[in-house]
Formats: C-alpha cells, structure tokens, sequence
C-alpha cells in the first residue's frame, strides 16, 4: 500500500497491509489475554493508561509531525488534537471505577438484588484518520479500562499515527495481546469485522457502516457507528453578525472542513443576511493557505485526492441550482489536494452541497423567513449529529433547538466535543454513542444477580 503526501502529491514509502492470516492471529492473541486483562486490577489499568496519557505529552511535538505528514492536517491543528488528549483521558480516568460498581437495587432482609458489569470481551476498533487520536481514544481507552481487549484498524491513512498509538499503549504497560494494531484498507477492515468479536466500533463514512451493519446483524453483537453529519446552524436576526461570521467560518473551515460536526449548512433569518455574508466572506478570506508543516497555516490540504472530485460536483450542482459562489469554489493551482475555502450563497436544500457530506472547506448559506422555516430546514436531511443557533436570547434557541433531531447542539457555539457529554447521531450520523459515562458502558454488558 503507498499514499501520497497530501501536500504535494508525491507518492510516500511502501507499507505492507496485514492480511486475512494475520488479523486473524491478531484476533486469537486477544481473545486468549482478555480473561487476564479482565482480572487485572482496575488501579492496575488505570495506571497503565495514565502512563499512556504522560507519553503523549511528552512526545506530543513528533506526534503532531507524523499525524502533519500523513494527513496534512496543519501542524498546530495537529498540537491542538494532542494538547486535549490529557483531559478526555482523565475524564475515564476519573469515572470508569463508578460505572463499574455493582449496584445493590433491593435488599429486603431475605433477597438481595445487585447489577453487576462485565466486558464485552474482544473489541474491533475502526477508526478514522481526520481525528485518529481523538475518535481513536473515545473507544479504546474506555474500552482498555473496562477490561475488554481491542483489535485496532486506524485508517490507512493515518496508519504511522495508529502504530505510534499502539507503541505508547504498550510502551505505558498495557500488554501487547491486549490492544493489537492491524494496517490497510477496506478489506482488511471487512477481516477484522468477520472475525468472531463481541463488538464492532466503527468510525467512518454513513455507506460503510451501512456494510458494516449488514455484514454483522446475523451475529447479535454489540454494533456502535459513528458516521457522517450533514450539520446545520441557524443565524438569527439579533446577533452581532461578525461575531457570528467568525465564530461559523472557523466551525465550516477548521481541519479544512473535514470533521463530521464541522458546520456544513447555514440558514440565516432574511433581514441579516446581506451583513452576514459580507463577515463570513471577510472572514474565510483572511485564512491563511499554505503548508501544513507551517505553525501560521490554517487551511491546508484535504487528505484525501479523491475529495476534490466530489467538492467539484457539489459546487457544479450548486452553481447550475442558481448558486452564487462568494469566494473560492476551485481547486488551488497548487501541488497537493488543495481546495480554496469557498462560500456559496442562495443554497438551497435541493442541492447536493446542502444534502451530501462535503468534508472539505465549503459552506452553503440560505436565507429563511423566520424560526420555524429554520427549523423545517435543518431537520430536511438523512442525518442527525448536531445542529446550532446563534442568537442573543438563550431562551428562543433552546426552543428551537428543542424541535430540532441531532444527538448534539449549541447555542452560540458549534464543532465543540466534551469528554463530560455523550457523542451520538441519529438517522443516517450512527447508532450509540461515544464519550461521557454512556461512553463507558458502552463496553459493558450487565449482569443480573439474585442472592437469597
């Protein structure tokens, strides 16, 4: 398997792709340590993986390089990703021992009733390459602390991070047949799915886990899938707009768009909407291009050559739809997979820059009579992962915020995640949820015991 460098196009060294044998072995090796790993004190893994925690502190300039190099996410995006490593990991840290405890439900005298929690077992850990310690950790370290031991696929395109991950895992105490990295692609993922796993965690693309969910509904297994958002925000008519712009234009632009919660749609009330583009264009504007090996870049290259196909066709449609391109709309005359951040006004929901996952630095803006066009607007979609207002009455945004279907929202912020809170879509964006204490049971199974 070779992969290009994203910022200049340039094939990059050869890795060897594990293949059916070996995540086949990768999967007996777990199986045969999880009774162990399972019995092993929980201080014990605790430590284990605050060690883990430690090391990526320390090492947190080579590792901002090497996810920099294979992804061309700007480098102090990259120290940025890593800098909040520390404190989603004290998050399990802090709250794995009390969702492990068994809890005593009645004790009459005569009958004791307790819910006890045990590990799944083996876990398939999919995951994905726009924020590979991030989506990483929200399912392994829960996972590792449970008890439970992971096959672990990083995407192929942030293979050099996933293998960093399992040397500081192991490098931290945690054993090498608890958490076994696998590398390569679409079918070595579909062998770590067919092995005979107790869960399948996957991060990724709605149409792949859509196979995912197919290929594993005969087996009865834990399924968690994290997908795609198409997230919308609405800008209402008493906020200070290039307040609103700045805060928008860095949620649609931030990691060059390629987030599942970057903000992909925006509905602004009629009567701003004309100052309201002139800020956010202003604002994408000012975003410095350039090489993502570079502290002072913002925009970099898209991580994958095959995006710049689909971010041409949405903009085709949308400029033949009566679009109107503000700002950018092409590719960058540049090596690598650049694409110049673009703002398209008058978007409309029939378009497929409003309705596909763009994942790239491009954002449709539509003007709306009021709130509850705003709202028929945002909930028009097959995905449900977050939605926002901006407006300067809290009260009037919880209301529409409460008629509108997304696992996440936010009132005069967006692409934010809380290690405190649950990550969860609904429609098309996936099924369970990631992250707070919903995060931690999710590896569990439950228990019922009876003692008389």
């Amino acid at each position: 398997m070779r992969l290009k460098n994203p910022a200049t196009g340039e094939l990059g060294a050869e890795i060897a792709e594990d293949d059916a044998a070996s995540v086949r072995r990768a999967y007996e090796r777990a199986r045969a340590a999880q009774p162990g790993w399972a019995a092993t004190p929980l201080e014990a893994r605790l430590a284990a993986v605050a060690r883990f925690r430690d090391l990526i502190t320390a090492r947190k300039t080579e590792l901002a390089r090497t996810l920099t190099n294979e992804t061309g996410k700007p480098i102090a995006q990259a120290k940025n990703e890593l800098s909040a490593m520390p404190g989603r990991i004290d998050f399990f840290l802090a709250k794995t021992a009390s969702v492990l405890a068994d809890e005593t439900v009645e004790d009459d005298g005569k009958l004791v009733e307790v819910i006890a929690h045990e590990p799944l077992g083996v876990i398939a850990n999919i995951s994905a390459w726009n924020y590979p310690w991030f989506v990483g950790s929200n399912v392994f370290v829960p996972a590792l602390l449970t008890g439970n031991c992971v096959i672990y696929k990083p995407s192929e395109h942030a293979t050099a991070t996933g293998w960093a991950i399992e040397a500081l895992l192991h490098d931290a105490g945690v054993p090498k047949d608890v958490f076994v990295a696998v590398v390569g692609g679409g079918a070595v993922g579909a062998a770590v799915v067919d092995q005979p796993v107790d869960g399948v965690f996957f991060t990724g693309s709605y149409a792949t886990g859509r196979r995912i969910a197919e290929r594993v509904a005969p087996r009865m297994i834990r399924l968690q899938l994290e997908l795609g958002g198409k997230d919308p925000t609405y800008v209402t008519d008493d906020v200070d707009v290039v307040l609103a712009a700045k805060s928008l234009a860095d949620g649609a632009m931030y990691n060059v768009g390629q987030s599942c919660c970057s903000v992909e749609r925006l509905y602004v009330e009629r009567s701003v909407e004309a100052p309201f583009l002139d800020a956010l264009v202003e604002e994408v504007e000012s975003f410095t291009i350039g090489d993502p090996t570079d502290d002072a870049t913002y925009i970099g290259p898209l991580a994958r050559e095959d995006q710049l196909a689909v971010l041409d066709a949405q903009v085709a449609d949308a400029v033949q739809k009566g679009g109107r391109v503000l700002t950018g709309g092409k590719r960058l005359d540049r090596p690598g997979f650049y694409y110049a951040p673009t703002v398209i006004a008058g978007a409309t929901n029939d378009m497929r820059l409003m309705r596909e996952e763009s994942f790239g630095p491009v954002i449709g803006v539509s003007a709306v009579a009021d709130d509850d066009e705003a709202v028929l607007r945002m909930n028009d979609t097959d995905y449900g992962l977050t939605a926002g207002v901006y407006a300067r009455d809290r009260k009037r945004a919880e209301r529409i915020l409460s008629r509108v279907s997304a696992g996440s929202v936010y009132i005069n912020a967006c692409d934010r995640v809380s290690p405190r809170l649950p990550w969860t879509g609904r429609k098309h964006s996936g099924i369970g949820s990631t992250l707070s204490t919903y995060g931690i049971r999710a590896f569990l199974q439950p228990k019922a015991w009876h003692k008389k």
